[in-house]
């Protein structure tokens, strides 16, 4: 009998009966409450304990993710399917595909890096520890639900978090961008709810939240369209799309680093996850519809925000516009409806989460070290410390889409998918093209002016400053484990495009195939 049990064990462990993402979502934010009743002073505990978990999170779901999925399947695996409300039919759904591997990967990767990074906060460090946890689950579990009103919840569960890490450990202007956060990202949110809750309760007595039932069904054009607005708007904040990108600079300029390295690298993405889970994958006619506009927007947002983060006198600042920059091509691949273009949107997601995070730790580093952010007192600092020197050198080096890096692969994936569409002429294309090469030309222009200013130069070397030390092994290790998968994807992107050619081919034959019916 007890041989049977264990052989018993031994299969739901070993199968895809196990509830791997329940455990994988719920893990982060159940572990992070036991902070709560560490000693008061033992920061050195909570930390450790913060990164363990962190890093078990990582391995648990690279583990799960690595026997239990079948990378070559383009439907939804790992399926989990709970009533959770009877009342009105509301269900923990959760499942993955090529789509939501990486950013669920990105997630795990770099929130292990932002709680080391986090190293230096010793004021209230197990509320802030905790609330890091909390945005990890909250962030997989927007990554992996297949259900409209736990997508929602999941979206929502990450705002208090980043509320409160911006007005607690933030900037001197702390409170001003947190306030005008939550304004902007609730905002949104209510759009996206009554997205939500329409297309759940539509041609139905019973509300149906399924992923898989919605993105089946077909409404009638004008409603669609009034769909897409919403959702539209909900995901453009997150993205951010121009005009709805203010909130960004400023939350990026007065957030600790390691939040800034969690909203650079995984916040963002989420907006752009969202915008091809449910826009791209629900509303296909109104999606083909409002795509050459989302184009526009995007080669428009490109030069824009890179024209803008060349005015900056704030190092974070012009990181975030940077950010905002490379967020057009996203949206560009997007709204191409090729393979190639979205590949190249889900590539230029998982690269840019990388080189945003990398950037913005860099740029807190150094602010450690000597207390400044202004550009206009920066300089020299090349001579006191070269190791934070060369990373920073080679990571915006990434970020101007240097050959052998993976912006590189992936805005030029962007690009054969611009000129591939058959959403737009042969003339468009051309001044579309141009726009983006435009784009191109400014990044470089704003990210060497950036080294120039803060590296080169004399004006701290003459400065009655006290000697700062070079970036330890932490910041090190940090930096380096970073930069790999960033060399890594440049050279074989491949092992990423493999994830999700599948699951993307499967979205665009659907777009050919009810354009074809209608």
């Amino acid at each position: 009998m007890g041989f049977m049990v264990q052989v018993q064990a031994y299969l739901v462990f070993t199968t895809n009966y196990f509830p791997w993402l329940t455990i994988i979502v719920i893990f982060p934010i159940s572990a992070g409450s036991l902070i709560f009743f560490f000693p008061h002073r033992g920061n050195k505990v909570t930390r450790w304990y913060t990164l363990c978990i962190c890093s078990l999170e990582l391995l648990l779901t690279a583990y799960a993710f690595s026997y239990h999925l079948q990378l070559d399947d383009p439907l939804i695996q790992l399926v989990e399917n709970y009533k959770w409300i009877h009342f009105f039919q509301f269900y923990w759904r959760l499942g993955i595909d090529g789509l939501s591997l990486g950013p669920i990967l990105l997630t795990g990767f770099i929130t292990t890096l932002a709680t080391l990074a986090a190293w230096p906060v010793t004021r209230n460090s197990r509320l802030f520890y905790f609330l890091m946890l909390a945005m990890y689950s909250g962030q997989i579990g927007s990554f992996s639900s297949r259900d409209l009103l736990l997508f929602f919840i999941m979206w929502e569960l990450e705002l208090i978090p980043v509320y409160l890490l911006l007005s607690l450990w933030g900037g001197k202007k702390r409170l001003y961008s947190a306030t005008k956060f939550l304004l902007y990202t609730a905002g949104s949110s209510l759009f996206l709810l009554i997205g939500v809750l329409s297309i759940g309760l539509f041609g139905s007595n019973e509300p149906t939240f399924h992923f898989e039932i919605s993105a089946h069904q077909s409404y009638p054009a004008a409603l669609e369209i009034i769909f897409y607005i919403g959702f539209l708007i909900a995901f453009a904040v997150k993205l951010p799309i121009i005009p709805l990108h203010t909130w960004l600079p400023d939350t990026h300029g007065e957030a600790h680093y390691s939040t800034c390295m969690l909203l650079a690298g995984i916040l963002l993405k989420m907006g752009a996850y969202g915008l091809v889970r449910i826009n791209v994958e629900f509303l296909p006619h109104a999606h083909s519809m409002f795509s050459p506009y989302l184009i526009t927007i995007g080669a428009i947002q490109i030069v824009y925000a890179a024209s803008t983060s060349l005015g900056q006198r704030n190092l974070k600042k012009r990181i975030a516009y940077s950010s905002v920059s490379h967020m057009g091509f996203i949206i560009i691949g997007i709204s191409s409806i090729t393979d190639t273009g979205l590949n190249g949107a889900i590539l230029q997601i998982i690269s840019h989460g990388f080189i945003g995070a990398s950037l913005f730790f860099l740029a807190g580093t150094s602010y450690d070290r000597i207390r400044l952010v202004s550009f206009h007192e920066m300089g020299g600092m090349a001579v006191a410390i070269p190791k934070v020197f060369t990373m920073f050198s080679i990571l915006s080096m990434a970020s101007l889409a240097l050959p052998g890096m993976s912006g590189f692969v992936a805005e030029l994936i962007v690009f054969f998918g611009i000129i591939t569409s058959q959403k737009l002429l042969l003339m468009p294309k051309i001044l579309i093209t141009f726009v983006m090469a435009i784009g191109m030309i400014l990044t470089p222009i704003y990210s060497l002016s950036m080294l120039r200013q803060m590296f080169y130069g004399y004006r701290l070397l003459n400065a009655p400053t006290p000697p700062f030390f070079d970036s330890g092994p932490r910041e090190l290790f940090v930096s380096i484990s970073i930069l790999l998968p960033v060399i890594g994807i440049g050279i074989y992107p491949d092992f990423l495009l493999s994830l999700s050619v599948d699951r993307v081919e499967l979205i665009v034959s659907n777009f050919f195939l009810e354009s074809f019916q209608k």
